[in-house]
């Protein structure tokens, strides 16, 4: 009833676990506490932690530091009269205040009160309980997402090994038509053995069926991997798709 306690948590991806705290005093400097908080929740990232703390009904006790304020009003009048305007004196006291050392910002001591620590504890546990819960959702939704284009992607690479062998015939025909038809127009003759032959080395030059094995393999390794979803998963991934992409070019 007498104490309010917010705390915002933002999260951006990174290979590490990154913490930075803001927000009320003292917990800015307390970021190792919190950060003890956070990794039973979170393992890696860069997150944002905004405390705000009030406690109702309640108004801090704000001391003006009196010597310093009189050294200040004293430097003043002093600076007035040698400048020979002492009726600004008057003038310039208002801003007296806000000088370094009169008003201290804060006069909370370095722990925050026994009674308030576990609220602000139990706060941040809600608060990465709900981040968790965002990023998990997130990653489902990722997750699904990259299924599909895999999904996509074998179909695709299905249809071509179906077509492949009719392709290969094909191709061997066209090319053994252009070259027969290239010797008759330069008038020599070349034995039907070596046309074949020469023909057969160059087609299986140019056969795919290598590759598509291999990419098929890479498929299989990126559903496991998206599937498992374990820690260092995007880095193994990107492994993979590149290893596609040679396949694929």
């Amino acid at each position: 009833d007498t104490l309010a306690a917010a705390v915002e948590v933002r999260s951006v991806n990174n290979r590490h676990l990154k913490v930075t705290v803001r927000g009320s005093e003292p917990y800015p400097m307390l970021e190792a506490e919190l950060e003890k908080v956070v990794r039973k929740h979170v393992r890696r990232g860069t997150l944002l932690i905004h405390v705000r703390v009030q406690r109702k009904g309640h108004t801090p006790d704000l001391v003006l530091n009196a010597a310093a304020l009189a050294g200040y009003l004293r430097q003043l009048r002093e600076a007035c009269a040698d400048a020979g305007v002492p009726q600004h004196y008057y003038d310039l006291l208002p801003g007296v205040l806000s000088l370094p050392g009169v008003a201290p910002e804060s006069t909370r001591p370095g722990a925050p009160p026994d009674d308030e620590w576990p609220v602000v504890e139990k706060t941040l546990e809600a608060a990465l309980t709900n981040l968790d819960r965002m990023r998990w959702d997130e990653g489902r939704a990722m997750a699904a997402e990259l299924l599909h284009l895999h999904k996509q992607i074998g179909d695709e690479l299905g249809a071509i090994r179906e077509h492949l062998p009719q392709v290969m015939r094909d191709y061997r025909q066209r090319i053994i038509e252009r070259v027969r038809q290239a010797v008759a127009d330069a008038g020599v003759s070349v034995e039907e053995h070596h046309l074949i032959r020469e023909v057969a080395l160059f087609a299986d030059r140019t056969d795919v069926a290598e590759e598509v094995t291999r990419l098929t393999s890479h498929l299989e390794q990126f559903a496991e991997i998206v599937n498992k979803g374990e820690d260092g998963a995007g880095r193994k991934l990107e492994f993979v798709i590149q290893e596609m992409g040679r396949e694929t070019n």
